[in-house]
């Protein structure tokens, strides 16, 4: 992992596409120079971009961080789906409010019916603390967050102006879900991805 800081677009966009591991970059700008900057990355996939309170942030993901990321997307996906709960996931979907804060989770999920701001939002962390990231998530408004860093998953729900961490989702389409079990098989994928499908679908479905 690289963390840098620059303030000129282009060479940030051009100098970050060429690398293979994560790469964090933040700048000082408002939301225009962000706009810009979104518009310089619209072709460059493995690009993420987060800003709030005056700063940019540019995230290249590696093969690690995508690991995590496409394997907790399926796990969870898995669960909801043989719950027979009615979801959408979005993946790294824009999720912005107007000139204040902007952010592309690894995973998203609505619950239910479409919505603007998704119900739950899922960040691996490779660079910096999940917990300063969630400022912005408040300030877009997204109801639950949760980190997977350094081995762990962490939980998050919004109650009135604060997160408040917590030890299993309050989302009611989550509320059966056995964390320590999806932190598990999280784990489980460092060494064996298959095996790591294999044995969480096998336990879903004695479960349920």
């Amino acid at each position: 992992m690289t963390v840098a800081t620059d303030d000129r677009p282009s060479k940030i966009i051009s100098s970050a596409a060429t690398t293979s591991a994560d790469r964090f970059i933040t700048i000082k700008g408002d939301w225009a120079h962000f706009k810009l900057i979104q518009k310089g990355c619209e072709q460059n996939s493995g690009t993420r971009l987060f800003y709030f309170d005056g700063t940019i942030e540019i995230l290249m993901t590696g093969r690690s961080h995508e690991l995590f990321s496409h394997l907790i997307g399926h796990l969870l996906s898995f669960f909801l789906a043989y719950q027979g709960i009615d979801f959408s996931p979005f993946g790294t979907a824009d999720q912005e409010k107007e000139g204040v804060a902007a952010s592309q989770p690894d995973q998203s999920y609505c619950f239910g019916t479409v919505k603007q701001i998704p119900d739950l939002s899922i960040e691996v962390v490779f660079t910096s603390g999940g917990v300063e990231k969630l400022q912005r998530y408040k300030a877009i408004g997204v109801p639950e967050v949760w980190f997977w860093e350094d081995g762990t998953l962490t939980l998050y729900h919004l109650r009135g102006e604060e997160y408040e961490r917590i030890e299993k989702s309050e989302l009611e389409e989550l509320k059966d879900l056995d964390v320590s079990i999806l932190k598990q098989h999280i784990m489980m994928s460092e060494t064996n991805v298959g095996e790591a499908i294999r044995s969480f679908t096998t336990y879903v479905m004695q479960k349920h």
